[in-house]
């Protein structure tokens, strides 16, 4: 699965301290290669703990590349004789921090161990002077990657299947063995070990059979889980991820958005010689041994070499503990300000290795994997969808009682002197931080922001909505009320209206419409005479017929107004005059 920005996973190894890193992904389908498949085990060459060494053969040619779980590729760089390589047509670059390695594809026979792969592609590079030191001085010629196949550069510039991996032609050539790899890593500079180191390929180093019973940690459901590229890395355990000297475990919050809370995402990577931890932890780790100084210039803290730190790291329910020897790194002739000698502590703060995007927390390197024989399930992402979660087990190899005893004759020159005051640790309150960078500072709050970007777009969406929301609430709420107003004030003029009007309005008492000579517009003449017909009378009069006596009660203006002559004034013969009223009955009739 693809991040929706993409994420690169760098491979570190060191000159002294620089770190060198490159992309890293998955690929879950490929065809069966032409491969010569033996049983056996691919030896390790240890230089100075800070480097891990395994020889093939290409085209021919033998080269010593570094074995780095957290990369892909195959390049070499050969500073003399030239394999006999097909060139592919296609020119590439892989980037690193302290130099570029570039050239062409070619592809050609590769050999490692007993396995033999025809029409290997790999990056056959002609030039490594960008390189801050001499990789040939250095103890290697190029770099073996032994991660998945979508994490191949090459893979992705080379078309159809033929830029897949070493390893996925190894794979596929034979899926009725388990897709699966294991390592194990011996320690330079100390107590003489019970083993050397070894790489195997679906098969498992003798004498440490126990592994396969381990807790399997789920690395593809991790990966879902946090939505980010493939590759190996597990979940700690929950508050008990990693255990300080002190004996407590160190709670941090972890910077990867989705990862479960008091958890940790660790990646399980060869390539690095020191771990690379969040800063708060190796700060924990460190900021309380007396005279511990932290380096700014390679950013890692420098203590006493004799100072005897006991961590460890939590998986499965499992406590691995590292062995001081590793802890308390003594392999790179480090001085202080005055000369002194002192060591390197080997959980550094991840600077350089920075966690871009927040998908993952810590690095653990050399400097852990020492201390846990590892075995890499690769399951579906060798064999498709058909194939089981890939897992990572572990197995450890440091005994925490023989470890300090180790440590005692190696450092202490075999008297115990752990317990004196002076290697006692300093009360929490008084741990020293570690500062950041303003450089840092930026990465984290861009990171704080591209991890969490899909939370923060999904919360402007929520907030905008909400705001639109409002505002369409707030506009019905207004036409509401001014509904309710226009009921209201129409009701109330409808009681004012019924309260000046008791009574139903009267057809008893209407004006007279009274023609004008030409005109046959209504209205009310001062005669009283209506203009549509000459056959009608006054409402009045009709009335007045039917109550007799009480006409001149009920319309005395009217009777006073015809009464007084004032129709004689404004009497048309071409009409019948209005009714007369008397002290009687009304007479009807015409003047003579």
């Amino acid at each position: 699965m693809r991040s929706l920005i993409p994420l690169a996973l760098f491979l570190t190894f060191f000159d002294a301290t620089n770190a060198i890193r490159v992309p890293f992904e998955v690929r879950t389908d490929a065809p069966a290669s032409h491969l010569s498949r033996r049983s056996t085990n691919i030896g390790v060459n240890n230089i100075g703990n800070a480097q891990y060494i395994g020889n093939v053969t290409i085209g021919g040619v033998p080269a010593r590349v570094l074995l780095d779980t957290g990369s892909s590729d195959l390049w070499v760089s050969f500073p003399t004789t030239q394999p006999s390589a097909t060139d592919l047509g296609e020119s590439l670059t892989l980037a690193y921090a302290v130099g570029a390695a570039s050239g062409n594809a070619h592809s050609t026979t590769v050999e490692i161990g007993n396995y033999k792969v025809e029409n290997q592609a790999f990056l056959l590079v002609g030039n490594t002077s960008t390189f801050s030191s001499d990789i040939h001085a250095q103890g290697y010629d190029g770099l073996l990657g032994l991660g998945p196949n979508k994490g191949s550069v090459i893979y992705k510039k080379l078309d159809g299947h033929t830029g897949d991996t070493t390893l996925t032609h190894i794979f596929q050539q034979n899926t009725t063995a388990e897709a699966y790899i294991t390592f194990l890593l011996d320690r330079k500079n100390g107590p003489a070990a019970s083993f050397t180191g070894q790489l195997t390929i679906s098969e498992v180093v003798k004498g440490f059979e126990n592994i396969t019973s381990m807790p399997q940690l789920d690395v593809d459901t991790v990966n879902k889980l946090l939505g980010s590229d493939q590759h190996w890395q597990a979940l700690t355990d929950k508050n008990t991820g990693i255990i300080g000297p002190d004996g407590n475990p160190i709670v941090v919050s972890s910077i990867v958005p989705s990862a479960p809370d008091g958890t940790y995402v660790a990646v399980f990577d060869s390539g690095f010689t020191f771990s690379q931890v969040p800063r708060d932890v190796s700060d924990a780790i460190y900021g309380r041994v007396q005279g511990a100084v932290y380096d700014s210039k390679n950013e890692y803290w420098t203590v006493p070499c004799g100072q005897y730190l006991n961590i460890s790291i939590g998986f499965g329910g499992v406590q691995y503990p590292v062995h001081p020897l590793d802890a308390v790194d003594d392999n790179f002739a480090a001085k202080d300000a005055q000369g002194n000698r002192v060591c390197i502590g080997a959980f550094q703060p991840i600077t350089s290795a920075f966690s871009l995007l927040g998908h993952y927390d810590m690095i653990l390197g050399m400097s852990f994997l020492r201390n846990a024989y590892t075995l890499l399930n690769f399951g579906s992402w060798a064999n498709g969808a058909s194939g089981e979660h890939p897992y990572i087990q572990l197995s450890s190899v440091t005994n925490s009682v023989q470890a300090r005893k180790d440590f005692v004759d190696i450092r202490l020159g075999g008297t115990d002197t752990t317990s004196d005051s002076k290697w006692a640790l300093l009360p929490a309150s008084q741990m020293q931080k570690s500062p950041v960078s303003s450089e840092e500072k930026k990465k984290k709050y861009q990171e704080l922001v591209l991890s969490r970007w899909p939370y923060i777009l999904a919360g402007c969406l929520v907030a905008v909505l909400l705001i639109i929301g409002f505002c369409v609430w707030r506009c019905c709420c207004s036409a509401k009320a001014k509904a309710r107003k226009a009921t209201k004030k129409g009701k109330k003029g409808k009681r004012v209206s019924q309260l000046f009007s008791t009574e139903p309005a009267s057809t008893a008492y209407l004006p007279l419409d009274a023609p004008h000579k030409g005109s046959h517009s209504p209205g009310f003449s001062p005669g009283g005479q209506h203009g549509h017909s000459n056959s009608q009378y006054s409402l009045g009069s009709q009335h007045g017929s039917q109550h007799h006596g009480h006409a001149s009660q009920q319309y005395g203006a009217a009777a006073d107004y015809y009464n007084s002559g004032a129709e004689q004034k404004h009497h048309d013969s071409s009409y019948p005059p209005p009714p007369q009223y008397h002290n009687g009955a009304p007479h009807h009739g015409y003047a003579q």
